[in-house]
């Protein structure tokens, strides 16, 4: 399956961004897709991940801002992302695999499949 993130930009704080990763190939509907952010000098984080079945994980640092979201229909995970913080810059990658369990969701390395990033800019 190959991955395509959008929606990126530069936002002030508490604003809101719809950041969208688009599939193509594969059988999208059985696929794990996760968000994680990468900032310059460090690793990448986990931000969300939903399952093929609709089950939602959440970062700590992003419950009741963010919300994920699929469209099977349209091969697309949607990242809702509301009361932006700062400290929400960074690049936000997305990323699927399939078989994966709820408790691996936060796992970077259980992902084969990554999109190319798309750059999240809040402004305080």
């Amino acid at each position: 399956v190959q991955l395509q993130a959008s929606g990126g930009g530069l936002v002030q704080a508490g604003g809101s961004l719809r950041l969208s990763c688009a599939a193509s190939g594969g059988t999208f509907s059985r696929y794990t897709v996760g968000w994680f952010r990468r900032t310059p000098g460090k690793e990448r984080d986990f931000v969300a991940a939903i399952s093929w079945s609709g089950s939602t994980n959440y970062a700590d640092s992003v419950k009741g801002r963010f919300t994920i979201s699929r469209d099977n229909a349209k091969k697309t995970v949607f990242l809702q992302m509301n009361s932006l913080k700062p400290e929400d810059t960074a690049v936000y990658y997305c990323a699927a695999d399939l078989g994966i369990i709820y408790g691996e969701m936060k796992t970077s390395s259980r992902y084969d499949y990554w999109g190319q990033g798309t750059q999240v800019t809040v402004s305080s």
